[in-house]
């Protein structure tokens, strides 16, 4: 075994020890958390009200688990990415790729990407519109993503090779009905189709490195730049898919029309009122929100809101007594309300009047994201002497495409 090998396995093993026993902390805030509360509901049933002290200690503890909470997940997602040691390469191809890039990206040198494209007859990268990225870095960036975007996560994620992504619904399925053996067969209705229109939009990010960063041969080019536009990009996709207004960037699904769900039409997203202003007036409207839904969507739904909603929903119980709120399995697992995955979105809104701060439904059937195939990359030494910039570009898309099988919960009265 190789000294590099060995270190890796270690870093590994030691990764692996800390998500354990940052879960541990995190289930055993949770115990304490529970005990405070109940504490606290108890002050309540005999006094009508709790002691400031519990007051502050429930509050207290519930901060924590949420940091607790950030820093698993954040030690979840590092123990999950790959060494230092780069990318799997799978054919001669790709291996002149990356050493064309490699090339481009330290010193500027261009010369291997010409001769790459020439092969390929590619007449739409040069270096005033940059090169392309290697698979390897692609793929690692959109992996990345993945963990880091919340709602990319749960949703359909479609790559395209155009600007545009159309796509047909069928609002209406084929009419039905029955009829006798030797009956005459009436013609039925045509099914009403629907075209979705995703539109993809330009992305970007531009990192900067110095010149002894570029020229350290032990530093792996294609991670550093992953690790420097993964961030960036989720931050702001993960903003866009909520409450993008649709120009020069995603649709977001709170930005679409929204009825009362009793008043439910395709093109609107339905709405299910708390009863209250800006509160809940109990438990109920949670499961009113479920059963809106309908079974199909039901099978793979989440809830989406943001930790200070969540904050909230855990100090709710059923009337068992039960915590409608219950912790992750697993270190690597979400945490569940009423059976379901609890996404959290610091996008969402805080729970206000008439705010619709939490959302259910099966994402992955009403939301579509549209990656645009490939990263690109422009060498810029100039504009910020003595770094170097890197303009990096991603063109992404997003937008509902299943009006019923998205929810929201709205704060009013009605």
């Amino acid at each position: 075994m190789t000294q590099q090998t060995h270190t890796d396995l270690e870093t590994k093993m030691a990764s692996s020890l800390d998500v354990v026993e940052a879960f541990d902390d995190f289930m055993n805030a949770f115990e304490g958390f529970k005990e405070a509360n109940d504490e606290r509901l108890t002050q309540i049933e005999k006094r009508m009200t709790s002691d400031v002290i519990t007051e502050e200690k429930v509050s207290r503890i519930n901060k924590a688990m949420d940091e607790q909470k950030r820093h698993l997940d954040a030690l979840v997602l590092k123990n999950q990415r790959p060494s230092l040691g780069g990318s799997v390469i799978t054919g001669p191809a790709q291996m002149e790729h990356k050493e064309g890039f490699d090339a481009y990206i330290r010193s500027g040198n261009d010369h291997g990407l010409r001769q790459l494209e020439e092969k390929a007859l590619s007449i739409g990268s040069d270096p005033d519109g940059g090169y392309l990225v290697p698979q390897q870095i692609s793929a690692e960036v959109g992996k990345r993503l993945a963990n880091l975007s919340p709602i990319r996560s749960i949703a359909t994620v479609r790559e395209v090779s155009t600007a545009m992504f159309k796509k047909p619904f069928a609002q209406t399925g084929p009419a039905v009905g029955w009829v006798g053996e030797s009956a005459i067969r009436p013609e039925t209705a045509t099914p009403s189709l629907a075209e979705l229109q995703f539109p993809t939009m330009e992305l970007y990010a531009m990192p900067a490195a110095t010149s002894s960063l570029l020229e350290d041969s032990a530093v792996d080019i294609e991670m550093w730049l992953a690790e420097e536009v993964e961030a960036a990009f989720a931050e702001q996709e993960s903003a866009a898919f909520i409450n993008g207004d649709g120009v020069n960037k995603p649709s977001g699904f709170l930005t679409a029309p929204t009825v009362d769900e009793g008043s439910w039409s395709w093109g609107n997203l339905g709405t299910i009122a708390t009863g209250s202003d800006g509160a809940f007036a109990d438990s109920d409207v949670l499961i009113d929100t479920v059963y809106a839904l309908k079974a199909g969507y039901r099978q793979n739904a989440s809830w989406v809101m943001n930790r200070k909603t969540q904050a909230k929903l855990r100090k709710l119980k059923d009337a068992d007594g039960n915590y409608l709120w219950q912790a992750p399995a697993t270190a690597d697992a979400r945490a569940r309300l009423m059976g379901f995955a609890v996404v959290e979105a610091e996008d969402m809104p805080d729970i206000a009047t008439d705010e619709t701060s939490i959302a259910f439904g099966d994402f992955r059937r009403g939301y579509l994201v549209v990656d645009r195939t490939g990263v690109s990359v422009l060498r810029d030494p100039y504009s910020a002497k003595p770094y170097v910039m890197f303009y990096t570009t991603k063109r992404i898309g997003g937008g509902i495409q299943d009006f019923d099988a998205i929810k929201l919960v709205k704060f009013g009265a009605a």
